[in-house]
């Protein structure tokens, strides 16, 4: 039986699924069977970032029972898997989104981890992407607006009664005015999973529809994503020497 791990944030824009589909892509790498969910009913991107914007079966054709999920699931030319939701408003209304806990129980005996790529905030969409989890990862940036949204995700996790795995911090550029990684592991009250430093070529990668991890597998962002991959599956003898941050947070 598989692991599911839902990517979570308080705020859009952080990086969420940026940090969903290389994490995927890493875990790959160590050989792992991944399957990427875009539990982000309202606005996907999962699709888009990998080259499937509009395909004939997606996650709310299962979510409305018109077929079996496996039905759903797509391999990028990379061997990342994916199951990428409509880009159509129209039957959003119609979407049960509770049944996110039924695709993940079907999905979790097909794969060695399932990661959901939730919605933003706190609404109705993210919930169920977060009760259907078994741990969780909080994405941030290095800004008090974020990891705010970020407390406030990671308190509503905990009336949920579920267990933060840890918080990745991207976007960081060792400015001035960053907020400290310390101050946002004193203020979440959380682990540190990874730092992902600010990488200019996560748009060119955007363009050529593959991951940052497998477009550009030796920047400090794909080698830190690897770092963390390795985290998450266990593979507690996997090193690399990534810099002052990560090896003290990390």
């Amino acid at each position: 039986m598989g692991k599911l791990i839902t990517i979570t944030s308080g705020k859009g824009g952080v990086g969420k699924t940026t940090t969903a589909i290389n994490l995927a892509a890493a875990m790959n790498s160590f050989g792992k069977e991944v399957i990427i969910v875009d539990a982000n009913l309202a606005t996907p991107n999962v699709g888009l970032h990998l080259g499937a914007p509009i395909v004939p079966i997606s996650l709310n054709h299962a979510l409305l029972g018109k077929v079996k999920i496996e039905e759903a699931i797509y391999e990028h030319e990379s061997g990342t898997k994916i199951i990428p939701s409509s880009l159509s408003i129209g039957e959003l209304k119609r979407l049960n989104h509770g049944r996110l806990k039924d695709v993940g129980k079907r999905l979790r005996k097909m794969a060695d981890f399932v990661i959901y790529d939730s919605a933003a905030g706190l609404g109705e969409e993210a919930i169920a992407a977060i009760e259907s989890a078994d741990e969780l990862v909080i994405v941030t940036n290095p800004e008090i607006p974020a990891v705010t949204d970020a407390l406030k995700t990671s308190k509503l996790i905990e009336q949920l009664g579920k267990t933060v795995k840890g918080v990745i911090v991207t976007r960081v550029r060792n400015s001035k005015t960053e907020m400290p990684i310390a101050n946002i592991k004193d203020m979440l009250e959380l682990p540190i999973l990874g730092v992902i430093p600010e990488e200019r070529r996560v748009q060119s990668s955007l363009v050529m529809k593959e991951a940052l991890f497998h477009a550009y597998p030796k920047c400090k962002a794909s080698r830190e994503y690897k770092r963390i991959a390795a985290r998450l599956i266990g593979h507690d003898n996997y090193k690399d020497n990534l810099g002052f941050f990560s090896r003290l947070f990390g």
